[in-house]
């Protein structure tokens, strides 16, 4: 998958440290961002394809990301 997607991000030229929260519970301004983004779906799947350990990427936590492969896995 191509990175042109980033071109259109809602998050470009954003802090970056607002979507590297300290805790979910911090997630907000990140997630609000990521809710506008035309882009939000392809953004999630690419951190989950590439195994994205830190940080809001498409809306998602670390947390979050982690539940949807284990949801993927258990339905494939």
């Amino acid at each position: 998958m191509s990175a042109t997607w980033r071109k259109q991000a809602a998050c470009r030229g954003i802090d970056a440290d607002v979507f590297y929260p300290v805790s979910d519970d911090d997630a907000g301004a990140a997630k609000a961002i990521c809710s506008q983004c035309a882009v939000r779906e392809t953004c999630l799947e690419w951190a989950l394809a590439n195994r994205e350990r830190e940080g809001i990427w498409g809306g998602a936590t670390e947390r979050e990301r982690r539940r949807i492969h284990r949801q993927r896995r258990k339905s494939a």
